[in-house]
């Protein structure tokens, strides 16, 4: 990938991520900056110096936190993946009192991750980039979520390996697809996007129909479920 700035020196290695106070903030200011320049003007458009200016920060004080552009999207795109997945292996730790009531959780808790942030970064997951080396760890948590998405599926209907992965892959497309329909809702109705697309990863894993009752039976179990699956 080209340099921002080819015929300047390669700046310094950044230093462990600091556990200060003002170095997580300037970190997260970092990230905040340049999730909106991603999204908004484009990656390959996207320059550090322009990411520090969003960030009211020094290009030197970016790159004490990351060596590169590419650094500081692999760490907002595994960002997107690495909390649902660990939410997916308690939630597959647990017993299901209403089947889809572990997906139904899943599919909220994932939604709300995405559509927490300001910008729309799975818009970014498509980027020929993110093919690359550095984004091996993403991709590879990506891979593991829809393995999870595959173990709470697989007891709702009798499918075989192919039919389940692209089950899977349906319920990761609406997940992922959430935030540009939120984006286009009025506040009160985006507020309710989690839980509609939750409900309709139900609808699509039920091989016999889900009616308003048997739905209602699983959002509250999901509900439940819930508050157990989300990191403590």
């Amino acid at each position: 990938m080209p340099s921002d700035h080819p015929i300047a020196p390669a700046p310094p290695a950044p230093g462990p991520p600091s556990a200060s106070p003002r170095g997580a903030a300037a970190r997260a200011q970092v990230l905040a900056a340049a999730a909106e320049l991603f999204t908004r003007d484009g990656y390959a458009a996207t320059t550090t110096r322009a990411v520090a200016e969003r960030a009211g920060l020094r290009q030197g004080t970016l790159y004490h936190h990351f060596a590169a552009k590419e650094d500081i999207l692999a760490t907002l795109l595994e960002g997107t993946v690495a909390p649902s997945l660990e939410c997916a292996l308690r939630l597959l730790a647990l017993a299901e009192p209403v089947p889809g009531a572990r997906l139904w959780a899943l599919v909220r808790f994932d939604t709300e991750l995405l559509m927490g942030g300001l910008s729309n970064l799975g818009a970014l997951y498509q980027l020929p980039e993110v093919r690359g080396e550095r984004f091996a760890r993403f991709r590879q948590v990506r891979c593991e979520l829809a393995g999870a998405y595959r173990g709470l599926l697989a007891p709702l209907d009798r499918l075989d390996e192919a039919e389940l992965r692209l089950r899977a892959e349906l319920v990761l497309g609406l997940v992922e697809g959430s935030v540009a329909v939120a984006r286009e809702c009025a506040e009160q109705e985006a507020a309710v996007v989690p839980e509609a697309v939750a409900d309709a990863a139900v609808r699509l894993a039920s091989p016999d129909g889900c009616d308003r009752a048997r739905l209602a039976a699983v959002r509250a179990a999901g509900l439940a479920l819930g508050g157990a699956g989300a990191a403590d």
